[in-house]
């Protein structure tokens, strides 16, 4: 009667043991910071006296919460990531995905190469590239900006910064997902495949139909993780920051955030701003993965 007993507590024992180390680091470096700052959020940095007493933190609630959502600079940094996002999804899960399908495909040649040199701008550090395009943008010492002014053209690349961080964006991260989109073709059946070419599928109809449909797990993970990723924009338009009259100091959440704790020194402003951030990304990843599960159960309805 015992040994069922000294199995699963061996099981679990295993599994405990296995998990543990996740669950330290997750804990230490997701769960204390969370914590701590919506212990911070609740507090706001008086001066104390007529101001010779320092500061000291008075609780205020959700005063710190109030005043975020109040402030117009916060909100417009929310329309700025929801622009971002919509021209910035489509375009790079549009364009993996169709690099993912050319390799993919039978006419495709030397795959390596093409992998690894699409996947190159990834591996440059996000400061890096984004130091390298704002080169690339700058009038005067942009060599692409003096070609175009030799042929008589004279674009304002940084005048409209959205395209211009999209693009950024575009070049790091495009190689990224077309590898876990091409791991994904590359696990689907040959056989059915080859059922496929059998019953006149073309390449087009094949790819539409039938590669797609079965890859929709990963196209539901790069969106979620894309999707997180928009809304934590930082890097990009604090380098354009400087160069850019468009980006401001406040131009996405992330940067009002910063600005309030680093600039302003109001912590728990910046600490309220980054809890709101944080439920959004929450709220609009349950959405998509709601949506992800609720297209797969149909499909198979459907196939069953």
């Amino acid at each position: 009667m015992t040994r069922p007993n000294t199995g699963r507590r061996g099981r679990y024992g295993a599994a405990g043991t296995l998990l543990a180390p996740f669950l330290v680091l997750f804990t230490a470096c997701t769960l204390i910071p969370i914590g701590y700052a919506l212990w911070l959020s609740l507090f706001t940095e008086r001066s104390s006296g007529l101001g010779f007493g320092g500061a000291e933190s008075v609780f205020t609630g959700l005063s710190n919460y109030t005043r975020a959502l109040g402030d117009e600079a916060f909100r417009a940094g929310f329309l700025t990531t929801a622009q971002y996002c919509l021209l910035y999804i489509p375009l790079m899960v549009g364009l993996s995905l169709l690099l993912a399908l050319l390799l993919d495909s039978a006419l495709a040649r030397a795959r390596r190469f093409f992998q690894l040199a699409l996947f190159l701008p990834h591996a440059v550090p996000g400061i890096i590239a984004a130091l390298i395009w704002m080169y690339l943008y700058t009038p005067g010492i942009s060599p692409v900006i003096s070609a175009l002014d030799a042929v008589g053209s004279q674009p304002d690349l940084l005048g409209s910064p959205l395209p211009a961080v999209v693009n950024i964006a575009l070049w790091e991260w495009t190689g990224y997902n077309m590898v876990i989109f091409y791991a994904a073709l590359q696990a689907i059946p040959r056989e059915v495949l080859e059922a496929a070419v059998v019953d006149g599928a073309g390449p087009l109809r094949t790819a539409l139909n039938i590669k797609i449909p079965l890859i929709r797990a990963s196209l539901t993970m790069v969106g979620l993780f894309t999707l997180i990723g928009s809304l934590q924009l930082f890097t990009e338009p604090v380098i354009l920051h400087g160069v850019s009259p468009g980006v401001t100091s406040t131009w996405t959440p992330n940067m009002y955030a910063y600005t309030a704790a680093f600039e302003r020194g109001d912590y728990g402003l910046a600490a309220a701003s980054s809890v709101l951030l944080a439920l959004t990304a929450a709220a609009l990843s349950f959405v998509v993965t709601c949506l992800g599960r609720g297209r797969s159960g149909r499909r198979t309805e459907v196939t069953g």
